[in-house]
């Protein structure tokens, strides 16, 4: 893997006019037929564990987008991607928590990948929804088992790749969507973005929590995310190897992307009202000072979080609680299973449905 260290303007600029050829030349043929469509969707639902992709044939079974779905890239390291599993067990809760406070609303802060979801009256109205879909994702590929034959890894990934080259198919037909100013849907630098946000942005979080974090396990949970970006499609280019090289990638699509807007500013909102639906202690107020501390007072000023800061006790009492859940971590052996079943206690009974986050959109608005 090489990417390119320098992250130029110019070279991103490229990366926001690209998707993902296998995805989109696979989502382009079988939606130009209904029946073909609905037999995909089809597939999709069969498909559930790793060792299902064994049984896909015929049609499916060629395509590049589906014989890539099971094969880890030639540079991935089997101990690198273990220790960064471990890394989550232990860390579990609080990064399930910075997902919340701080990955998604980072991604709302760049403007024009934020346009994409404010297309989508789903994530605006029903932002549980896009929570779980995104949480389910994660305790997926981050399972001790994620990439074993019994495990969900692989499967999790494909589906999202091609719920991403769907939305991809649809946005661009939209004629709310102006690819000439915007770039691509889901494009290349907006997908890297994205992948940074759930790595390099939450062990930045976790050390915001006062938990010490060794560069060996931040090496690792990059790595393993570097791996899930890969499988998603990402371009090789935009999965940086080492923390420097992670930074450097941030800084220059932040500088790039971010920007105030109604969108990200709305989604940012609906973010909020949930954590309050969900859990009675993350009131609106608090659930906007914990953001703003996490993720800096220049982003957060870009989505209008009211300027007041954190309570210093507050952030003392997340820091006392983080690092009480690693000590309990430790003594249950890292317990993933637990935690996953801790984790769904959380969600309120009516958010408790049937599993159709990677039910293909039939179309976006118009």
């Amino acid at each position: 893997m090489k990417p390119a260290t320098d992250y130029s303007f110019k070279f991103l600029a490229s990366m926001r006019l690209r998707g993902d050829v296998a995805a989109d030349s696979l989502i382009s043929e079988v939606f130009a037929d209904d029946v073909q469509k609905t037999a995909f969707r089809n597939l999709l639902d069969f498909i559930n564990v790793n060792t299902d992709l064994q049984q896909v044939t015929n049609f499916y079974a060629v395509k590049e987008a589906f014989r890539s779905a099971k094969k880890l890239p030639s540079w991935a390291d089997q101990k690198l991607m273990d220790q960064g599993a471990k890394f989550f067990a232990v860390h579990a809760g609080a990064i399930m928590n910075l997902l919340g406070l701080l990955s998604l609303p980072y991604c709302y802060a760049a403007a024009d990948g934020a346009r994409v979801l404010d297309l989508s009256e789903r994530i605006k109205n029903k932002p549980e929804h896009r929570l779980n879909e995104t949480a389910d994702f994660v305790w997926d590929v981050m399972a001790p088992n994620a990439f074993k034959p019994d495990g969900k890894g692989f499967t999790s990934i494909l589906k999202v790749r091609l719920l991403h080259a769907a939305i991809r198919f649809y946005t661009s037909k939209s004629s709310k969507w102006n690819a000439a100013d915007w770039g691509l849907p889901v494009n290349q630098e907006d997908m890297a973005g994205t992948n940074l946000s759930f790595s390099l942005l939450v062990v930045r979080g976790l050390r915001k929590f006062g938990l010490a974090v060794a560069y060996a396990d931040q090496q690792a949970f990059m790595h393993l995310w570097n791996v899930i970006g890969f499988l998603l499609g990402v371009d090789e280019r935009l999965l940086p190897e080492t923390g420097k090289e992670a930074l450097l990638l941030e800084e220059a699509i932040r500088l790039r992307n971010f920007k105030s807007s109604a969108h990200g500013i709305s989604l940012t909102k609906s973010l909020v009202r949930y954590f309050a639906l969900v859990d009675p202690n993350f009131q609106p107020k608090q659930t906007m000072q914990l953001m703003r501390y996490l993720m800096g007072d220049e982003v957060a000023g870009l989505l209008t979080l009211p300027p007041e800061p954190a309570p210093v006790s507050t952030i003392k009492f997340l820091q006392l609680i983080s690092n009480f859940q690693v000590l309990k971590q430790l003594n249950t052996k890292f317990s993933y299973q637990n935690q996953r079943s801790d984790y769904q206690k959380l969600r309120p009974a009516s958010h408790k449905k049937p599993n159709l986050r990677y039910v293909l959109p039939q179309t976006l608005t118009s």
